[in-house]
């Protein structure tokens, strides 16, 4: 146990002991002045601004940070507080706002300081698509990840350090001095737990004047640490032992009783440490690559970090970014790069994306890990953004031995159906995402990835294209970007240029930063695919239910009469059948309504409503990708798959075992495929409430689907309201009781095996005579249905087809 003097820790090596008084906790090489003139300072700036602003109409809020404007907006304000009128429509449409992402290389690996100027000078160029707040001077965020700069820190430091041998952490730590000594220990006793010894703090000099008053108002301490493996550990292997470090770190809520024991005193420090702990960051931790990143614009983020201006700051190669925050509100940790990736664009899905995480992470184990495979957890955050959610992921997959480039394959695939280039030029990719289909769902939504893990620098698009991405080579250099002409002399224009091109929907490429060679699309996913043979253990494990076109019952199975009984029974309307049923069944698609829609919300309504009314889409603040794959079928599929979801980190053939569907939708014969699938070993819930208690019957649903999961070993459960009727027998209606909402009963179903670390061991069908429209589907497929039976829906459309009417 750590005593309270390691709170004020110096480096105890010899030669790092005659260095300069900047590497103590002296604080001499921090250019930020106190808490209290920094914010005299931002106050000053703050009424000089008021002053300026005081003829336009801008309006002025509190303290609180408000929403981040458009460029436009914030331009026509500049142009009315100026009294200059309107804003020219030319002018105002030159403006563009998304994330401004780029990386340059030198090809034969020589570090020099002007690979990381012209960086920040790229940077500085996409100024105009980052956001900025009402102050116009606090930015959403930019950074710059690249190498550790060696030469620097050994020059400013720490003279022992090594590569390969040593790692280096950016930290933000809170700005009150007692706060950020207790925050030192806890990262020293966290790192210590895993093996990993700290040799010393440095503070890293920042000029504060840069920084906007919204943003210095939540600006932390920034230091950086100095690390090694304790059991001698090198290179990758070290790696691993710091992400475990780190994530010990963000699970220290138990340790911080520990920290106090060891020597704070203070009685308000547990109360304090929940405050201080939200303060406690990690930007990276790795044994070649850094992150500095902050609440700031591009085009000061080069005078802000002080190290970055020294000709002793030397990289190879360097991923920027500036960000236009639309989903979260801006904050110094959720500026970008993250630990391993750099995002232009928004997950739409992310919700999903991290309940289907959260409900795997018991699967998820691989021997690189040696069995403390538990400390992984939590991998998804629902505190960050979704632009970090997905680094989690892919920091994750990278250190369990996979290639930053077939992890983005994995989790941000391309539309790989009907797609003509794909099966003429490296047809076996179809195989890996086929494979990958069934274990991993997509992180869907408008995106560029800019990625590196040390030794793979590249770029990626997601599968619509929806994010510019430009790259072009010279004979010494690499460049990908948001924008062309932000480099100067190395621009894509430049006689120096051997090859350019732009990044289509779903393509990457990549650098090998050992030997220089560049990688492109093709040979990338060439490379990735055929490492393992997918397409075979597809065939070999995988199987399918019969097309529907085949097994659709042709004859109405109940008369008019009962078929009225069961539709006013399950809650449909006359209107319901008319404008919905009979329109699809007569013209095969959903039917189209007007724009408008006066029907009172169903929470303020009188009359009763199904469930699923209460649920409407949620649509995306800045893109909205295709959202039908009816008549996006280049981009998208309804391809389902039953059964379990294997551990993703470690695959092989018995993870193609699943029951592959065309459709979630299912006809009365295709589900009874399902139920007698000796792969699925199905059980059939019933969904009945007796006695009209909703939360036992809830709660004895729930046990029930946990114990044939847990205990029989099934691999899907069918939730049914039909009272155990087969295909084509008419269910019998049971007057003392009514059916479970179904997509109540699926979701609290697929929460509890969340809970209960079993979710991906088996898939939820739902067989219910409640659903009928396509918004029904999609609620419930949305919150955790694999398919869905629609039976009474079915039966209607036969009773349609054989009554004669049109």
């Amino acid at each position: 146990m750590l005593n309270a003097k390691t709170m004020t820790m110096t480096m105890t090596n010899t030669a790092a002991a005659a260095a300069p008084s900047a590497c103590s906790r002296s604080r001499s090489l921090r250019v930020a002045s106190p808490a209290a003139p920094r914010a005299a300072t931002a106050l000053l700036r703050r009424r000089e601004r008021e002053r300026e602003c005081s003829a336009g109409t801008m309006r002025r809020s509190s303290w609180a940070r408000p929403p981040t404007s458009s460029a436009p907006a914030r331009l026509a304000v500049r142009c009315m507080a100026k009294g200059t009128g309107a804003v020219d429509a030319e002018t105002l449409f030159a403006e563009r706002d998304a994330c401004g992402v780029g990386l340059i290389a030198r090809r034969d690996g020589v570090r020099e300081h002007e690979v990381i100027s012209n960086a920040i000078n790229a940077c500085g160029c996409m100024e105009h698509r980052g956001g900025c707040s009402a102050d116009n001077d606090s930015g959403d965020g930019a950074g710059i990840m690249c190498e550790i700069p060696f030469e620097l820190l050994r020059q400013e430091c720490w003279p022992q350090i090594e590569e390969g041998k040593h790692g280096v952490g950016m930290l933000f730590l809170p700005l009150d001095d007692q706060h950020a000594a207790e925050a030192r220990l806890l990262v020293e006793q966290c790192f210590e737990s895993e093996g990993v010894k700290v040799e010393g703090f440095r503070d890293v000099p920042v000029n504060n004047e840069v920084v906007g008053p919204f943003a210095v108002a939540t600006q932390p301490r920034i230091e950086q640490v100095l690390v090694s493996s304790a059991g001698g550990a090198t290179g990758d292997a070290l790696d691993r032992e710091l992400f475990l470090a780190r994530k010990a770190l963000e699970n220290a809520d138990a340790r911080l009783r520990a920290a106090r024991e060891s020597g704070c005193d203070d009685e308000s420090f547990e109360g304090a440490a929940c405050e201080w702990f939200q303060s406690l960051y990690v930007c990276s931790l790795h044994t070649r690559k850094v992150v500095y990143k902050g609440m700031l614009r591009s085009a000061v983020l080069g005078e802000f970090y002080l190290d970055l201006q020294s000709e002793a700051f030397k990289t190879s190669w360097a991923v920027y970014h500036r960000r236009f925050s639309t989903n979260t509100t801006p904050k110094w940790p959720l500026a970008q790069p993250f630990r391993t990736l750099g995002h232009n664009g928004e997950i739409n899905t992310v919700q999903g994306n991290l309940n289907w995480l959260f409900g795997g992470e018991a699967t998820l184990r691989h021997p690189n890990w040696e069995g403390k495979d538990e400390v992984l957890y939590p991998v998804g955050d629902q505190t960050i953004s979704d632009s970090g959610n997905l680094d989690r992921l892919v920091e994750l997959m990278v250190l369990s031995g996979r290639s930053p480039m077939e992890a983005i394959m994995v989790v941000v695939p391309e539309a790989y159906k009907n797609h003509p280039e794909l099966e003429a030029r490296y047809p076996q990719a179809r195989d890996f995402y086929e494979f990958y289909a069934g274990l991993q769902e997509a992180w869907d939504g408008p995106a560029l990835l800019v990625f590196c893990d040390g030794k793979h620098l590249g770029a990626a698009l997601d599968r619509n294209g929806l994010r510019p991405a430009r790259y072009w080579t010279t004979d010494k250099y690499v460049y990908v970007a948001s924008e062309v002409g932000v480099i100067g002399d190395g621009n894509e224009d430049s006689a120096e240029v051997t090859s350019k091109g732009r990044l289509g929907p779903g393509h990457m490429m990549y650098v090998d930063l050992a030997s220089g060679e560049v990688f492109e699309n093709e040979a990338v996913k060439s490379q990735i695919s055929s490492r393992l043979p997918y397409g075979e253990w597809v065939a070999a494990h995988r199987s399918s239910v019969s097309p529907s076109a085949s097994t659709f019952l042709g004859e109405a199975a109940m008369s008019e009469a009962q078929l009225l009984q069961y539709q006013a029974a399950f809650g449909w309307s006359a209107e319901d059948v008319q404008l919905i049923i009979t329109n699809m069944a007569m013209e095969g698609k959903e039917p189209t309504y007007c724009m408008g829609d006066d029907v009172p919300l169903p929470v303020l309504a009188e009359a009763p409503h199904q469930l699923f009314d209460y649920f409407k889409q949620k649509f995306a603040q800045v893109t909205n990708p295709a959202i039908d794959p009816l008549r996006e079928g280049l981009v998208m599929g309804l391809d389902m798959a039953l059964g379990a979801r294997a551990n993703v980190l470690d695959v092989g053939p018995e993870h193609a075992r699943q029951l592959h569907l065309a459709t979630p939708i299912l006809n009365e014969t295709q589900l009874e495929e399902v139920k007698a699938s000796e792969l699925l070993g199905t059980r059939t819930l019933s969904v009945a409430c007796e006695g009209g208690d909703l939360a036992a019957a809830l709660q004895r649903l729930c046990d029930e689907a946990v114990a044939a999961v847990r205990e029989d070993g099934a691999q899907c459960l069918v939730l049914s309201d039909r009272a155990g009727a087969a295909a084509g027998e008419v269910p019998t209606l049971q007057p003392e009781e009514c059916p479970i909402p179904i997509l109540l009963a699926v979701g609290a179903v697929h929460h509890r095996l969340i809970r209960e670390g079993v979710r991906l061991q088996a898939s939820i069908v739902a067989e219910s005579a409640q659903c009928f429209s396509t918004h029904h589907m999609a609620t419930l497929v949305g919150y955790g249905a694999s398919a869905v039976c629609p039976y009474l829906g079915l039966e209607t459309a036969r009773q349609w087809q054989g009554g004669g009417r049109t």
